[in-house]
């Protein structure tokens, strides 16, 4: 049973910075991508960043260079680093693993950043 498990979030003000990170167990071997969804509320969720086991790096439109997603696919780890926030990154973060055709899903982690 794979488990991912974040850690990080929490309150900021516009302009700060925080860093989420997130570590994948229980036959997580396999896995090719990890990365980082929000969901805000009303909204879809959506993509924020992906690192593909090749190196590739994929962000959200809306991510302008502000935020950094960094890790190990090897070793099953995966961080974001957000900063310049905006109260309108105020959302729940999910840390996102696939292995194959499976994905998998953290806990979800509250950020919100206040004006």
């Amino acid at each position: 049973q794979v488990e991912l498990v974040q850690s990080g979030g929490g309150l900021v003000q516009a302009g700060g910075s925080l860093r989420l990170s997130c570590l994948a167990s229980g036959g997580a071997a396999g896995i090719d991508a990890m990365g980082w969804y929000r969901q805000a509320p009303g909204k879809r969720r959506e993509l924020v960043a992906r690192l593909i086991i090749s190196g590739v790096k994929l962000y959200g439109d809306f991510v302008k260079g502000r935020f950094t997603i960094s890790g190990d696919i090897g070793k099953s780890t995966v961080d974001l680093q957000m900063n310049s926030l905006k109260p309108e990154d105020t959302a729940i973060y999910y840390c996102y693993g696939r292995i194959g055709d499976g994905d998998y899903w953290g806990q979800g982690t509250q950020v919100t950043v206040s004006s």
